[in-house]
């Protein structure tokens, strides 16, 4: 297994001892891609800039001639649901495939977001900017889209091979530069993935963690992550008016897209959210993956939101309280084991 040019080296870390295992033919495509943990993929498979893989609370499993574009991501739910993908799948830019069951021939578009414990059979097509709720089942043969995804259309022939080509040949991004300087302030044990790329002036406090892939880029004023923290696999904070204030415990997703905002103590911000500019996000929120809030919206403590434009769905209960704090317990816990291993690799 090599790398295109030792410049383009991918990141590839174990997880509680176990490394990531790839058939013949792997291929990295750009700078910043890391792998980690429990990953089984098969022969020939693509990995794009960015792109992240990550087994660690469970396994992934990903069958030959597998591609994800850039800053596409796959990971698992821990103790609950593996990642197992079929042969010859496509999966898009900042797509992610979270703990769930993807079938052979499958083809997953730019941003589109499958969510734990869904099942899609061999030979689906899932449009951009789609969301698969939670326990989905998507029947073989047809195209899906929205959020919820629905069947749209049944698929003609030739057209899932059609779409996986266009998205293996899209052009590579010149979006994000390959190494940024930053003014970072971290303090104890704030976690920063090396392949994670930081600008401008951004505070990390005690035990904040920030995942691999993630981009962040202060412009002329600051990030400051509260303790506890978690800023999941490919992230992207983006200032344009004002600093972006995050507090303590609060979980944002994978593949999450913040402009200058604030966002409280306690919250959620599933995968795949869009959070605009002037946002307000209340402690104890959480919104729902895919969601989307309008610039300048102020979202309620002790609501479930969600939906585009996000609004208030249910209130808060005990069970989905104790999952946003059972997530900041597991990423304080993985971001110690990462912390390991990076600093063992910088040994060698």
């Amino acid at each position: 297994m090599a790398a295109e040019s030792p410049s383009n080296a991918p990141l590839l870390l174990p997880f509680d001892g176990i490394a990531p295992h790839f058939g013949e033919g792997v291929r990295f495509l750009g700078a910043g891609a890391s792998v980690l943990g429990r990953v089984e993929a098969g022969a020939h498979a693509i990995i794009a800039g960015g792109a992240v893989i990550r087994g660690d609370g469970h396994f992934v499993r990903i069958g030959d001639g597998f591609f994800i574009g850039e800053m596409g991501t796959v990971h698992i739910a821990q103790g609950i649901y593996p990642a197992i993908i079929g042969n010859r799948v496509t999966v898009g830019r900042n797509a992610v495939v979270h703990a769930c069951t993807v079938g052979g021939d499958c083809v997953i578009g730019d941003n589109a977001v499958i969510l734990d414990g869904s099942i899609v059979e061999d030979g689906v097509l899932i449009e951009a900017d789609s969301t698969v709720f939670p326990k989905s089942k998507l029947g073989g043969g047809f195209a899906y889209a929205g959020a919820p995804a629905k069947p749209v259309r049944a698929l003609v022939a030739g057209e899932l091979e059609e779409r996986a080509k266009r998205l293996r040949q899209a052009p590579a991004s010149a979006a994000f530069p390959a190494q940024c300087g930053a003014n970072v302030k971290a303090a104890g044990k704030a976690f920063i993935a090396r392949t994670a790329r930081l600008s401008g002036t951004i505070q990390l406090k005690n035990g904040s963690s920030v995942f691999f892939g993630c981009y962040f880029d202060a412009g002329d004023y600051a990030i400051v992550i509260g303790e506890n923290t978690n800023i999941q696999d490919n992230t992207q904070i983006i200032c344009g008016t004002e600093g972006t204030a995050i507090g303590r415990d609060t979980t944002l997703g994978h593949n999450v897209r913040l402009a200058s905002c604030c966002i409280g103590e306690r919250a959620l911000i599933g995968i795949g959210c869009v959070v605009a500019s002037g946002t307000i996000v209340e402690d104890d929120v959480m919104l729902a993956a895919g969601a989307v809030t309008l610039p300048g919206q102020k979202l309620e403590s002790g609501w479930l939101w969600g939906g585009l434009p996000a609004r208030p769905l249910s209130r808060l209960d005990d069970a989905r309280r104790s999952l946003m704090r059972m997530i900041v317990e597991h990423y304080c816990g993985y971001a110690d084991a990462y912390r390991l291993a990076q600093n063992e690799l910088a040994r060698l």
